[in-house]
């Protein structure tokens, strides 16, 4: 019977270039899913702007993905905050109506 690794030996072709990776294969579709969105923009970017050469291709995809990482990050830091606002209105939209 095979053993079943706890790694998994990929290749990520990430703009022009072959990325060779030992991941954990658990992790394998969290590296495909960055595969096809970081070549998705990579796309994008080099068919808006030909003639830039990969690497401001690649360079622009890495600042987009990041400013939507961080997008979500504040999102995510302010969601707490917005159900705590969001209790206290409830809270005094209630006592406002019992007065």
């Amino acid at each position: 019977m095979a053993e079943v690794r706890d790694t998994l030996s990929i290749n990520l072709k990430l703009g022009s270039q072959v990325l060779p990776m030992t991941i954990k294969r658990e992790d394998e579709i969290l590296y495909r899913d960055a595969e096809k969105l970081i070549n998705q923009r990579f796309s994008f970017y080099a068919n808006a702007y030909p003639r830039l050469g990969n690497e401001m291709y690649l360079t622009m995809m890495a600042l987009d993905v990041a400013v939507q990482l961080k997008s979500k990050e504040h999102e995510t830091n302010l969601g707490p905050v917005v159900d705590v606002m969001k209790s206290l209105v409830a809270d005094i939209e209630e006592s406002l109506k019992e007065k």
